[in-house]
C-alpha cells in the first residue's frame, strides 16, 4: 500500500501550483503524522483541505487545514 495526500482548494479542486511536496508514505499513520506536522505550510501555500489516498482509492476527503 502506498499512501499520499491530494491537496485541494476550498471548492475541492486539486491544487498543483505552486509545486507542493508529493510525499509517499508506507502507512496511513505515517501520512497522518506528516500532515499534522506540515499543515500550516500547506495552508500558507494555498491548500485549504486534503484528501488521503491509498494508491488511487480515497480513504477520506475534505479534511480542512484551517483550525476550528
Amino acid at each position: 500500500m502506498t499512501w499520499r495526500w491530494r491537496y485541494e482548494n476550498a471548492a475541492g479542486g486539486e491544487v498543483t501550483d505552486p509545486p507542493l511536496p508529493r510525499e509517499v508514505f508506507p502507512s496511513q499513520a505515517d501520512a497522518e503524522s506528516w500532515i499534522g506536522e506540515n499543515w500550516s505550510e500547506l495552508l500558507e501555500a494555498g491548500v485549504e483541505r486534503v484528501a488521503l489516498l491509498d494508491e488511487e482509492r480515497v480513504e477520506y476527503t475534505g479534511l480542512s487545514l484551517r483550525p476550528e
